[in-house]
C-alpha cells in the first residue's frame, strides 16, 4: 500500500488478517478541538490500547510528551506482537487527533508497514460498523521487532535554532492562529505566547474535513499557498511543531499525503521553545 492511510472498509476486510496489529492510540486529554465524548468506552474489534503519555513517552525527559526511547518502543512492540511483516494500523477516538503521533513514533523507529485509519473510531461507527467494550490486553505471541530511531525524523530545539533563516528548512506550527500570534494565553503554565521566528501557521483542523483528512489535491493546495517555495523531491526540509508534539503529526501526515518528503517533527514544540527564555520568540 502506497498511502499512509487505510479506510474503514479496508480495515473491515482485513480484521482477520494474521499480519494485522490494530492499535487504539487515543489520549485522555484533547487540546485544540472540541472533544468527542462517548457514553461508554468503545473499541474496534481486535484493538490493542497504547499509552502515548506513559509507556510511549520518555518520562525521564523534561519535555512534555517527549518522544519515547528505542527500548520503550521495542518493549511495546513485543507486547503487541509486532514483527517486521506486521501491518500496523493506528486510530483514535477523535477521528484524527493522536493516531498520527503514534504513526510517526512507529515510523521513525523503523516499523515498515504502519498506517492511520482515516476517520478513526468515529468514522468506523458512522459507517455502522461494530464496536466492542474492551481492548485486547496483550498479543498471544511476543513480537520480534527491535526499534531503531531514524534521527532525521525527530529534531530538537538546537536544530530548529540553527536553521531559523535557512531557506531550505520550513517550520510549520499546528497550533491555532490565536496561540501562534500570542493573542491568547498558552494552556501550559510558564510558557510564553507567540511563535518560532520565520515559522508558518497551519492549524491542524484546516487539513481535516469531518473526521477525515481532506483529499490530497486540497492538501497540496493548502501547503502551496502556505509556503509557495516548497517543492517535493528537492531536499527541502519541513519541520512540524505544535504545543507538545502531538497535533504537529497531523499536519506532518497531511504533508506526506500532499506528496512532500524530508519531513520531521520538532518534538519539544512550543511547550519547550516557549518555556526556554534563551530562545527567540516572534
Amino acid at each position: 500500500m502506497s498511502s499512509p492511510l487505510v479506510t474503514a472498509q479496508w480495515l473491515q476486510e482485513n480484521l482477520d488478517n494474521p499480519r494485522l496489529v490494530l492499535i487504539d492510540a487515543s489520549m485522555a486529554k484533547v487540546i485544540g478541538k472540541e472533544p468527542i465524548v462517548y457514553d461508554q468506552p468503545v473499541w474496534i474489534p481486535g484493538s490493542y490500547q497504547i499509552d502515548l503519555e506513559g509507556r510511549l513517552c520518555d518520562t525521564q525527559s523534561p519535555q512534555t510528551h517527549a518522544f519515547p526511547t528505542e527500548k520503550q518502543v521495542t518493549e511495546e512492540a513485543h507486547r503487541l506482537g509486532i514483527t517486521a511483516e506486521s501491518l500496523v494500523v493506528v486510530y483514535d477516538n477523535q477521528g484524527i487527533y493522536s493516531a498520527p503521533r503514534a504513526w510517526w513514533v512507529f515510523r521513525a523507529m523503523g516499523v515498515k508497514h504502519v498506517f492511520v485509519l482515516d476517520g478513526g473510531l468515529p468514522q468506523w461507527l458512522a459507517e455502522g460498523r461494530e464496536g466492542v467494550s474492551a481492548p485486547v490486553a496483550n498479543a498471544a505471541t511476543s513480537g520480534s521487532f527491535v526499534a531503531n530511531l531514524d534521527h532525521n525524523r525527530v529534531q530538537g530545539s538546537a536544530y530548529v535554532l540553527d536553521h531559523l533563516e535557512d531557506d531550505q528548512v520550513t517550520v510549520i506550527d499546528a497550533r491555532s492562529r490565536e496561540r501562534f500570534l500570542g493573542q491568547v494565553p498558552e494552556p501550559r503554565p510558564g510558557v510564553r505566547g507567540g511563535h518560532i521566528p520565520h515559522s508558518c501557521n497551519l492549524p491542524f483542523a484546516e487539513v481535516l474535513e469531518g473526521y477525515r483528512f481532506k483529499p490530497a489535491s486540497e492538501l497540496k493546495a493548502i501547503f502551496t499557498q502556505l509556503a509557495p517555495t516548497l517543492q517535493s523531491g528537492n531536499g527541502q526540509q519541513m519541520v512540524f511543531s505544535c504545543g507538545s508534539g502531538i497535533t504537529a503529526c497531523i499536519i506532518l501526515l497531511a504533508a506526506e499525503l500532499a506528496g512532500y518528503d524530508h519531513l520531521s517533527l520538532y518534538d519539544g514544540s512550543w511547550s519547550e521553545w516557549g518555556r526556554d527564555v534563551s530562545l527567540p520568540v516572534a
